[in-house]
């Protein structure tokens, strides 16, 4: 990208002579387009120094996401915390509201409902698959965090193919745009790990509401293109990423049923 005239965070002036960074904000001259090199240097300089701007993150976040996330890929940076250790500090959170509220079990016995719900007349079958569920259940508890970096390129992957010639964006920014959405599910996540004590259900209805907010935050995401084809795609990455965590579930848990 070309030196601004102008910050592009704040609109200070940057005439007269070469400036690395904003004098009224501190914001980057020039921002860097996201790339591979750019995502390396984050996680090498960002993953254990939490920057200021939390609370103007998560604020915006449940506010304004579309045009947070815009503000990061545009390069408008300066008030915001990295991404990935935002990630992190969101994982950790969910991990530590569960173990209080839920008793360590974040993830839910969603798994172990299907199992006794899935109408097997043998009884030692049912028994055997309520084993392996349990166990998928306990190891997904205790690697949370792992589990949610891992399936972070999935998630990315499955909206980039769902939005298509939209926008312009390469890889490494669905990365980000996904990572945002990620936090933004904690968040609700969070909120119905604390509500399931008083509201029976209160978890898997703060989740449908986390992807009803993620499609709405794409949609102002790409303002300008028709919102309903917004939703529409981002509803379609959502179910793509569904379709291949749910594949992989039923591998964890073939596994589980293999070495018990």
């Amino acid at each position: 990208m070309s030196d601004a005239v102008q910050c592009v965070e704040c609109g200070h002036a940057l005439g007269g002579p070469v400036r690395n960074f904003c004098p009224g904000c501190g914001q980057p001259a020039t921002a860097r387009r996201i790339d591979w090199t750019y995502l390396a240097e984050q996680v090498r300089h960002g993953v254990l120094n939490l920057e200021r701007g939390l609370g103007y993150s998560l604020r915006n976040l449940l506010l304004r996401p579309g045009r947070l996330m815009r503000d990061y890929i545009e390069g408008r940076r300066a008030r915001q915390v990295r991404p990935l250790p935002l990630l992190l500090l969101g994982a950790a959170a969910v991990v530590l509201v569960g173990r209080v509220a839920a008793g360590g079990d974040v993830i839910g016995s969603a798994v172990l409902a299907g199992v006794e719900m899935s109408g097997n007349p043998d009884p030692d079958a049912v028994l055997a698959a309520q084993d392996s569920a349990r166990a998928v259940q306990a190891w997904a508890n205790r690697h949370f965090a792992a589990i949610t970096l891992l399936l972070l390129p999935v998630e990315a992957l499955a909206l980039r193919v769902a939005f298509h010639r939209v926008g312009g964006l390469n890889y490494p920014e669905w990365l980000v745009i996904s990572t945002f959405v990620t936090v933004q599910a904690f968040m609700f996540w969070i909120a119905g790990l604390l509500l399931q004590r008083w509201i029976p259900g209160a978890t898997g209805w703060a989740m449908s509401c986390a992807i009803a907010f993620q499609l709405f935050s794409l949609a102002q995401f790409f303002a300008g293109y028709p919102w309903w084809k917004s939703v529409l795609r981002g509803a379609l990455g959502l179910c793509l990423y569904t379709v291949v965590q749910s594949a992989i579930t039923l591998a964890a848990f073939a596994v589980a049923a293999l070495v018990r």
